[in-house]
């Protein structure tokens, strides 16, 4: 398929791809020429509608990162599949109104395993299926996981859970099994999502056209990177 003069044959799997971001991208490497494979927990309330003109490139399934026996029904259905891109960009905001003094324990686990233990698990499983010298694995991280940046002790629960996340992705990345392939954490932005909130920022599409031009960019690239939606290099 030619999208603007260039020959696009590129796979992706976006992982969360039922709202917001997870969607955003979807679509705008679907409109990009790509080959997609988007999970969504639940076909109920997935906005499945939003990928109706692109069907003949989507492949739609299910997955919730927290369930072992759904990834292990997962691999078996892209079993022989390899892509370019593999983004899991599956995640939860704060719970609402509770701090550290107040949140329940169950709210933290769901928040940590989430955030930031169910995605390496799932990534440890997703590497073979990453093409060899030129793929890409992302993690969908923040700002506010950054360590170094951290100066206002805003969202301290989300904080932490993407700080968990960088920290887990740098050992992983350190003990990998393979180094031919570029692993990104990507910072999106304050974005007008359920988790930014009505008054972030920028819109999905302005920040998931930044995030593919990235994704373009990096193929090849090597070693891990820690970028915002417009590339730019964030401390850790």
């Amino acid at each position: 398929m030619a999208v603007n003069g260039e020959v696009q044959g590129k796979s992706g799997l976006i992982i969360g791809a039922s709202r917001g971001l997870g969607r955003g991208l979807s679509l705008e490497l679907l409109q990009r020429g790509w080959t997609i494979t988007a999970t969504v927990r639940s076909v109920r309330g997935a906005g499945c509608e939003a990928y109706e003109a692109h069907h003949g490139q989507l492949t739609m399934d299910t997955l919730d990162i927290n369930l072992p026996s759904m990834i292990d029904a997962f691999m078996c259905r892209i079993e022989g599949k390899l892509f370019d891109v593999v983004f899991i960009v599956a995640g939860v905001g704060d719970p609402e109104g509770k701090t550290v003094e107040t949140v329940s324990s169950e709210d933290v686990v769901h928040l940590i395993m989430t955030n930031a233990i169910s995605p390496i698990r799932l990534a440890h499983r997703l590497l073979p299926y990453i093409r060899p010298e030129t793929g890409i694995l992302a993690f969908m991280s923040s700002f506010l996981g950054s360590v170094e940046a951290n100066t206002t002790g805003v969202s301290s629960l989300y904080s932490a859970s993407k700080a968990a996340l960088n920290s887990l992705t740098r050992s992983f990345v350190a003990t990998m099994p393979r180094q031919d392939i570029t692993v990104l954490n990507i910072h999106p932005g304050w974005v007008r999502t359920s988790i930014g909130g009505a008054t972030a920022d920028i819109d999905v599409e302005t920040s998931v056209a930044g995030i593919a031009d990235i994704l373009e960019a990096k193929a090849g690239m090597g070693g891990q990177h820690f970028l915002d939606y417009k590339g730019n290099a964030i401390p850790w």
